[in-house]
């Protein structure tokens, strides 16, 4: 039977010999990576099958390797460990495309919870074309752009990606738990929040068409409408 495998990049040698051999015992395969600036490598030889990447580390911090994967692969799941625990970081981890922020001090028993948790829901790729048509707009979603007319717009990995389910599930009641499940791997408050912001900068992102409409079903979730 094939193992899980885990890239994990962290410099703290006691803590990741710690987690790495806990890991193991439970059946993964842990490739570690203490330098920042060899990740993007090491993700590519070994293509792991979720990500755990600490934030501080040499020559590349965590947020900039999150950027690097989430340009190759936009489902592999990636969960940061970090000291970094002010609100402002756990913000710019999930915007960095992450889909789980654990602070340090952290029990192993939670750790291994959350990657479970998130290999359960860890979202297919869309069985469709790179690029679709959304109402007026060009929507890119290996490049994650959003065009209309003369103006092109770069996204941010979370935003493509609730993009491109509400897309998925056009014209279908899409409920909140739903999306963050699929996309931050839990719908904790704190995500359920965050779903809220973004939801309100698509709506601005496609307001030239005043054909699509994302329609808040009270209580329930979205219906994305393109007439």
């Amino acid at each position: 039977m094939k193992k899980t495998k885990v890239l994990y990049v962290e410099d703290e040698t006691f803590l990741a010999k710690i987690v790495g051999e806990t890991l193991e015992s439970r059946g993964y395969e842990v490739v570690l990576e203490e330098d920042g600036g060899k990740a993007l490598q090491k993700f590519t030889e070994v293509k792991p099958d979720i990500c755990v990447l600490d934030i501080m580390l040499p020559h590349k911090d965590g947020f900039a390797i999150a950027d690097e994967i989430r340009e190759k692969d936009s489902n592999v799941p990636i969960i940061f460990l970090s000291a970094k625990s002010a609100t402002a970081d756990v913000v710019s981890g999930f915007k960095s495309g992450a889909n789980d922020y654990i602070r340090k001090p952290f029990s192993i028993e939670e750790l291994i919870a959350r990657i479970e948790n998130l290999l359960r829901t860890k979202p297919a790729e869309v069985a469709i074309q790179d690029e679709v048509m959304v109402g007026q707009y060009t929507f890119n979603m290996k490049r994650q752009t959003l065009s209309h007319v003369a103006e092109s717009r770069k996204l941010s990995y979370r935003e493509s990606e609730l993009l491109k389910l509400l897309y998925e599930y056009r014209d279908r009641i899409l409920e909140r738990s739903e999306i963050l499940t699929l996309l931050w791997g839990s719908d904790s408050f704190f995500n359920s929040r965050t779903l809220d912001v973004y939801i309100t900068k698509l709506r601005g992102y496609l307001k030239q068409d005043p054909a699509i409409e994302i329609i808040t079903i009270k209580g329930i979730g979205y219906r994305f409408v393109m007439s």
